[in-house]
């Protein structure tokens, strides 16, 4: 049988100061050990996109891009000294499914920050849980403003950075007197007309019935009583045009309607706030000639930086047809805001880039240059766009500098004052001048009332 032997060597005594300095010593070598750890792990990238469903038309490039902008900066050597690694989930256009998927990100995968969403609706469904968790969010497509949070960066449009001037083009422009707000049924159109329609009455005298209203669900497909009913209200005496915040994959039948039932520019201008290049690769754009789009960017644009873009695009898709379009822009401009904050902190720690990303400017595609404002809104040119045959668009005005976004409609009255500024003393998105208070965060309220729409 074995037996265990004590062993006949003298065991070392330890003081109780010499232990606690042992005990010391392993907790400063462990500590060590885990920072030269965390030194090599890479940071994580989320990216949440949809990859199926009725927005992957619009959100699958998205994710392409931000593992385009991954690839570029490690090929730089990182961020302080480390790799990027990207961590792509699928919502599938599910608005549920976005708050999952964001909660995944940031509690199993821990990632250093998002680049997400396209829809409205997802955007107030993951709201509450990148505020829970202290996540970082990058969101690039236009919005309906009404919102800034300490945890979103809005490198989209706000609506005075791309409604509110587009209509402004109509009136002064083209001389248009009647509009067609046509748009899918969630928050984005429907707040986003509600600006449009105090707007058009308080700022510029139209009646009532020279404004029409539609909203459609996603992914509809048979518009033509919806056109023949644009037709009619074009077709009462004064110069009509549409507002198009359609979205998704509905754009495809919509603009085949158009054309089937010979409505063209010269007749009843469109002008869509979601529609791009990368829409456009689906249709026939030869009867839409003519017809407008409004926004920050275009893969027109004459500049050398763009072009560059464009170039570095058609390499890492090895498509010599691919197109580029806003949201990618505004992915381009948000991951190196998110990249030299990353650089100016000195850490990837979300409390301490959200202070530094406030006032980094980096360049845009246009030219010029974006910048963070305080209320987490980017400023921006506004373009617009004509399409043509080419599915391309022809730039045929654009605001002589770019315009810092309003996180809140100077045309709403619960709206017109607040102000949002997250730099301290005031770290506040919804201040009230007035009364001299913060509104602090209603973000599960609003995720309930938009996944209920």
């Amino acid at each position: 049988m074995n037996t265990l032997k004590r062993s006949t060597h003298p065991r070392p005594f330890l003081s109780r100061g010499r232990f606690a300095t042992a005990l010391l010593t392993a907790a400063v070598m462990g500590a060590s050990a885990q920072a030269i750890a965390q030194d090599d792990d890479p940071i994580k990238v989320g990216i949440l996109h949809s990859l199926s469903g009725t927005m992957a038309i619009s959100e699958t490039v998205l994710k392409d891009t931000v593992e385009m902008l991954i690839e570029q900066q490690n090929e730089a050597g990182g961020l302080l000294g480390r790799q990027l690694e990207a961590v792509v989930v699928d919502p599938a256009s599910n608005w549920p499914l976005f708050a999952e998927r964001a909660r995944e990100l940031l509690a199993q995968e821990e990632v250093d920050v998002i680049f997400g969403n396209w829809t409205s609706v997802s955007r107030k469904a993951v709201l509450p849980v990148v505020e829970e968790l202290n996540g970082l969010l990058f969101y690039p497509v236009q919005y309906e403003g009404e919102e800034s949070s300490e945890n979103v960066f809005y490198t989209g449009a706000a609506p005075n950075q791309q409604a509110i001037p587009a209509v402004e083009y109509l009136i002064n422009e083209v001389g248009i007197e009647r509009f067609a707000l046509v748009g899918t049924d969630y928050v984005y159109p429907r707040t986003t007309n509600r600006i449009l329609e105090a707007f058009l009455k308080d700022e510029h005298g139209i009646a009532e019935e020279d404004i029409m209203v539609n909203y459609t669900p996603f992914g509809h497909s048979d518009w033509q009583n919806i056109v023949a009913e644009i037709r009619r209200f074009g077709e009462e005496g004064k110069p009509t045009a549409v507002i198009s915040t359609v979205n998704g994959d509905a754009n495809v039948p919509f603009y085949t309607e158009l054309s089937n039932q010979g409505i063209d520019a010269a007749d009843i201008p469109v002008v869509a706030f979601s529609v791009g290049e990368q829409e456009l690769t689906g249709i026939d754009t030869g009867p839409l000639v003519g017809h407008l789009a409004a926004w920050n960017y275009f893969m027109s644009v004459d500049n050398d930086d763009n072009y560059d873009f464009i170039d570095a695009w058609i390499e890492y898709t090895g498509d010599d047809m691919a197109v580029t379009n806003d949201p990618m822009e505004a992915h381009y401009i948000g991951f190196n805001m998110w990249a030299e904050a990353v650089r100016k902190a000195g850490t990837t720690d979300v409390d301490t880039v959200k202070d530094a990303i406030i006032g980094v400017t980096v360049p845009n595609l246009s030219g010029g240059y974006a910048a963070m404002m305080p209320n987490h809104h980017i400023t921006k040119p506004v373009l617009i766009g004509e399409i043509q045959n080419n599915g391309q668009f022809d730039i045929v005005w654009q605001t002589p500098s770019t315009v810092a976004g309003d996180a809140w409609s100077d045309y709403l009255p619960g709206s017109r004052d607040l102000i949002a500024d997250w730099r301290k003393p005031m770290e506040c998105g919804n201040f009230n001048v007035v009364n001299g208070s913060c509104g602090g965060s209603t973000a599960a309220e609003e995720a309930e009332a938009a996944l209920a729409e």
